[in-house]
């Protein structure tokens, strides 16, 4: 079953010859990060060269479309300029350097274990701030103006997507420019970049021999961008969240040492289709039909990989600083669950808070739920078990595996 649209396909063929520099990626990389620094008045030859594996690494994929070529030219030299941007507000007003972090919580889990929705339930608080995606994609000062026009043109480009390239994408991860993103957004590297774009053979190699001071260099990053977006506004406790920040915990720890990690948690059995559903749709813009198979493998090495690490960073943090979501209990009774989750992060649970709880739940209107099925990308239940089996026993301890969730989250 092919998963690439009738009308993407359509798109391909007619602007495929319009799209120039394909034969020369280098070359268009190049270009793109002259014109960059022209209109920023900024470098940083460091990251341009980072962000240039990136996309040498994207367009080695053999199943690029044209379209797929310019969008990922486009979507890393946005990263690119939204980081000069970040840069120059620096430089310009020291002051912003100076902004306070304080015990920021880092919502992590494997992808479908809820991660988005506790996001969201946590950055609802009127103490808490989650950053929105429109602003982790231009990062800049309060400006009314501005906020209206990056919103309008954020959301005219998820409905791009959604409408012609990935229409399964709004059913299983609605993007809406005013709501908390993850904050990969505002990230040079990590483990993201491949599952939105193909298998990157390369960059995965690259990404793997980076230092840990490189590492940490990803975290400082996005502390920069929040200082930005904190800098002018009334300071909030910031809620984060990205699944994979589960590689990075100690990393996170060193960067912001008052961190708070929220884990979500459930039986890999149950999330490795969704995710691979996910990422095939994912795929779906940059690639012709992407291959179910490669897709499942990237799948379970990524997470295979992020749990391991986090299991063996678990044994150094603090227990204090963790802070256990099982899936079924938050499912179950999100109205006792959720308030347990605020005194556990040592947030304050107020009358609005719960008068506001089924509101956030609330699925978006229009999404229908999610269907997949891990065989379709090569997965078995019992080669899951075998993988996860260091993360199955702790999760013996946490959730109740076998248990039927009463609302799929």
């Amino acid at each position: 079953m092919s998963s690439t649209t009738r009308a993407a396909k359509v798109l391909n063929t007619v602007f495929g010859p319009a799209v120039r520099g394909r034969e020369d990626p280098a070359g268009a990389w190049a270009k793109a990060v002259a014109q960059v620094e022209k209109e920023a008045g900024a470098q940083d030859p460091e990251l341009a060269d980072g962000l240039g594996r990136v996309f040498a690494s994207i367009v080695e994929e053999p199943r690029l479309t044209p379209l797929g070529w310019f969008f990922a030219l486009n979507v890393v030299k946005a990263r690119y300029v939204n980081r000069l941007r970040i840069q120059t507000l620096l430089a310009e007003r020291p002051e912003i350097g100076a902004e306070q972090i304080t015990d920021p919580v880092f919502v992590l889990g494997l992808p479908r274990t809820a991660t988005t929705l506790t996001h969201k339930v946590l950055a609802a608080s009127p103490d808490h701030r989650g950053p929105l995606a429109w602003e982790m994609a231009y990062t800049g000062l309060e400006d009314p103006k501005v906020a209206k026009r990056e919103i309008k043109r954020f959301d005219q480009s998820i409905q791009l997507v959604t409408s012609v390239f990935a229409p399964a994408l709004k059913h299983i991860h609605p993007i809406s420019a005013t709501d908390p993103e993850e904050s990969l957004v505002l990230m040079p590297h990590g483990t993201f970049w491949p599952l939105f774009h193909g298998s990157m053979p390369s960059y995965r190699d690259w990404y793997a021999q980076r230092s840990a001071a490189e590492l940490a260099g990803d975290y400082e990053y996005l502390k920069q961008g929040l200082q930005v977006l904190q800098h002018g506004r009334a300071p909030k406790r910031w809620i984060v969240k990205y699944p994979a920040h589960l590689n990075d915990m100690t990393v996170i720890k060193k960067v912001f040492p008052d961190a708070t990690f929220v884990w979500t948690h459930r039986d890999p059995a149950a999330v490795v289709g969704s995710s691979c559903s996910l990422i095939e749709t994912l795929w779906a813009p940059y690639q012709t039909d992407p291959d179910p198979l490669e897709v499942g493998q990237l799948v379970m090495d990524s997470m295979v990989t992020w749990v391991n690490n986090a299991l063996e960073a678990r044994l150094s943090l603090p227990p204090s600083s963790i802070v256990d979501v099982p899936y079924h209990a938050l499912s179950h009774d999100p109205h006792t669950e959720v308030p347990r989750l605020y005194s556990a992060i040592g947030a304050t649970w107020r009358d609005s808070d719960a008068a506001q709880l089924d509101r956030v739940l609330a699925r978006p209107a229009g999404t229908r739920p999610h269907e997949y099925d891990m065989r379709r990308y090569g997965l078995q239940p019992e080669q899951v078990a075998e993988e996860f089996a260091g993360y199955l026993r702790l999760l013996n301890t946490i959730d109740v595996l076998d248990a039927r969730p009463k609302a799929e989250m």
